[in-house]
């Protein structure tokens, strides 16, 4: 499986940036698909992760209600868009599959293939 993010960038706080990964290659039907992200300096955080079949969603405390997780079945694409961004969300965000297909896991172990990752930036 490959996974192509694309999306990131420099945006003010307050402001609103959509995230695109795609997956290609033997994808099969059942998987899940998020996002994780790494700051300068910290340890790597689940972000949000979404299911294919049922799309049952998980998300970080720290960005519920800011951040929405979705997907387009037919392109095999999820999409993280996130609102009201703040400076503390700049990070790396890395892009994430799981064949399981059954749980949105928090954990990164869960996942088998991880994309190249996509830099967010949030200043002013």
């Amino acid at each position: 499986v490959q996974l192509q993010a694309s999306g990131g960038g420099l945006v003010q706080p307050g402001g609103s940036l959509r995230l695109s990964c795609a997956a290609s290659g033997r994808t099969g039907s059942s998987y899940v698909m998020g996002w994780f992200r790494q700051a300068p300096g910290k340890e790597r955080e689940f972000v949000a992760a979404i299911v294919r079949r049922s799309a049952d969603t998980n998300y970080a405390d720290s960005v519920k209600g800011r951040f929405t997780i979705s997907r387009d079945n037919a392109k095999n694409t999820v999409y993280l868009q996130m609102n009201s961004l703040k400076p503390e969300d700049t990070a790396v965000y890395y892009c994430v599959f799981d064949y399981s297909g059954r749980y949105a896991s928090r954990g990164q172990y869960a996942y088998e293939f991880w994309g190249q990752g996509t830099q967010v930036t949030v200043s002013s």
